[in-house]
């Protein structure tokens, strides 16, 4: 069902992503790393799970949800409860092989079809016995999470890939990321003091639906789910929510229980303010001036000149040289871009509906 909430798992659940698809499918046979890029919502975690399915031999770990359930700091036990879990939700006919393989592995425990890890176990000694198979996918979802991991900004982890990478034919690593700066940052494959230096991977971008897609994919949304509605509120939607397949989704969910095109598009902008709550609050630990830059962004205050002047009407004087780094790593976490328009550079938050948020409901 195309306005199911939840991340799709099988290819005919997806709306024109087949081109993608095979993208991410052949990289990861041909590449020891692939990297998928693009913005929250965009649909990176289906297309990976479908990926992963169809290659039968892919393990999947969320790095956002173990950032958080590890208390924002990713320790060794965590990861590798994470690699336990991944291998225990494989099917049996895969899972029994590499069973086979992982029994010989110190500190591996198995029972019927369910492993386990103990504390001391190595996971390059668990890599190393996955190699022993012909080809193995292993799928880290927001993986800029992993710069938490260890005491060295994810280093230890990246040594691993490294040798892996070196070492382990057999074995590929797709790491997707929202914040594609940082992701690019803790890969680090041009960065000499990364383990990663000099590596080669293949870089995927995934991106938002066209306008005219995205009225090809409600219309499709709403014809499966026997709901009727008004062409004008269909090209509507597509307008506000700027062609991010979640938003779209939501509204298509909320259209069908509601009815009503206003109360849908309510929920969008709902759904939206309570995952600004917690983004916001991460953002004002840094320093409640990037909340105050995406303020004035979303207001239009987009060229330097006038986000400095709304920041210093607000919070005092700030250093050309801070306003330069806040807007660099707004840029790396991926709420803002620039354009070149008009003879200058222009600032835009790249959600259209995020956007929409911060500038009427986040009074600033």
């Amino acid at each position: 069902m195309l306005f199911d909430p939840r991340p799709k798992e099988k290819r005919k659940d997806i709306f024109d992503r087949e081109q993608e698809i095979e993208m991410i499918k052949n990289s990861a046979k041909e590449y020891p790393i692939t990297l998928i890029l693009g913005i929250r919502r965009v649909g990176k975690s289906s297309l990976l799970k479908v990926v992963l399915n169809e290659l039968k031999s892919g393990i999947y770990i969320d790095v956002r949800k173990l950032h958080f359930e590890s208390g924002g700091w990713i320790t060794n036990e965590s990861l590798l409860k994470a690699f336990e879990n991944g291998l225990n939700s494989l099917n049996h006919p895969i899972k029994r092989e590499l069973f086979q393989y992982l029994k010989r592995v110190k500190g591996v425990s198995i029972a019927g079809v369910q492993l386990n890890f103990e504390p001391e176990v190595s996971l390059s000694e668990i890599l190393e016995a996955l190699n022993k198979r012909s080809k193995i996918v292993i799928a880290f979802d927001e993986a800029q999470y992993l710069r938490f991991y260890g005491r060295r900004g994810g280093k230890e982890f990246l040594t691993l890939v490294a040798y892996a990478y070196d070492n382990l034919p057999n074995i590929s690593f797709i790491f997707t990321g929202s914040e594609i700066g940082l992701l690019h940052d803790l890969i680090g494959v041009s960065d000499y003091e990364s383990p990663l230096y000099g590596r080669i991977y293949n870089e995927i971008t995934i991106s938002p639906f066209s306008r005219e897609l995205s009225i090809e994919f409600l219309r499709q949304g709403f014809v499966e789910a026997r709901i009727k509605i008004r062409e004008e509120e269909i090209e509507h939607a597509a307008e506000i929510l700027g062609g991010i397949p979640g938003w779209l989704v939501e509204f298509g969910y909320n259209y069908i229980k509601t009815k009503s095109f206003e109360n849908a598009i309510k929920g969008v902008m709902r759904k939206a303010e309570k995952f600004l709550e917690g983004e916001l609050r991460e953002l004002e630990k840094r320093s409640p001036r990037y909340i105050l830059v995406l303020r004035a962004i979303s207001m239009g205050f987009d060229r330097w000149t006038l986000i400095k002047e709304f920041l210093e009407s607000r919070s005092g004087k700030i250093p050309n040289s801070r306003l330069a780094a806040i807007l660099e790593a707004l840029q790396k976490m991926s709420w803002i871009s620039t354009e070149y328009r008009d003879g200058g550079k222009r600032y835009k938050i790249i959600d259209p509906v995020i956007e929409r948020v911060i500038k009427e409901r986040f009074n600033l």
